[in-house]
């Protein structure tokens, strides 16, 4: 089996509101995104190599990975930032192996821009977005979790140096812990700000910790929208899985 289903995982697209259809085109302060929106009891799951440590690198390799082992993918967006080897920046749990550690060190670029965050995935389901110093206190112990930044909300209010005056503008994606146990994946259709697109997760997706996976980059699977980006070769992948039909 290509990764490792969690207990309780289910077909739950009827769950998600719009059965069938998890993925939506939606306007937000005259702003448009994709957003994708997994309910507590999806299958989500990370995906890096094959079994033989070669990147994984595209949305169809996932896909079809899955296909060989009788399941489907519902939609994928990449995973938090990586190396030009696409190796993850930070911390990677797969199937509960940790392939990278966390990475506390300061720094350029988001990554760095403190605090910075994980999307986990513990062995029971339970799913969070957690800054990374509280993460690492709480001693998780995840089947699936990804390191990026910087976190965009942190209980409910803003990270600390995300200015409503910020004027870069960048296609963006991230995803966020959400009222009611769902899980929140974004994708901006058209270059955004930091505030911008924390404030979406904030007042339009009803998430009070949110974390930011990259900009510029960024690229979503989302078949019900007819999105399947291919803009280049991606390290961590996230996806939401069902067995196939």
């Amino acid at each position: 089996m290509f990764g490792t289903p969690l207990p309780g995982a289910t077909n739950a697209r009827a769950q998600a509101g719009d059965a069938g259809a998890p993925c939506a085109v939606r306007a937000f302060e005259g702003r448009s995104y994709v957003v994708c929106v997994a309910p507590a009891r999806s299958d989500l799951r990370l995906f890096f190599a094959t079994r033989e440590g070669e990147p994984l690198g595209t949305f169809a390799a996932v896909r079809d990975a899955l296909g060989r082992s009788g399941e489907t993918l519902v939609f994928a967006m990449n995973a938090g930032m990586y190396n030009p080897d696409l190796t993850p920046s930070g911390l990677y749990v797969e199937a509960g192996v940790q392939r990278k550690a966390a990475n506390q060190k300061g720094g350029a670029g988001n990554f760095h821009m403190k605090p910075n965050g994980v999307f986990w995935i513990a062995q029971n389901g339970e799913r969070g977005v957690t800054e990374t110093g509280r993460y690492l206190a709480r001693k998780i112990q995840p089947a699936y979790a990804t390191q990026s930044g910087p976190m965009l909300v942190i209980g409910g209010d803003l990270h600390p140096r995300i200015r409503e005056d910020g004027t870069s503008r960048k296609i963006r994606n991230g995803v966020g812990a959400c009222a009611g146990g769902r899980t929140a994946f974004a994708i901006s259709n058209e270059p955004v700000t930091f505030h911008e697109f924390a404030v979406l997760f904030r007042d339009a997706l009803d998430c009070p910790d949110a974390l930011y996976l990259d900009g510029s980059i960024s690229a979503i699977y989302a078949p019900g929208v007819g999105r399947h980006d291919r803009w280049r070769p991606m390290g961590p992948i996230v996806g939401w899985v069902e067995k196939g039909k």
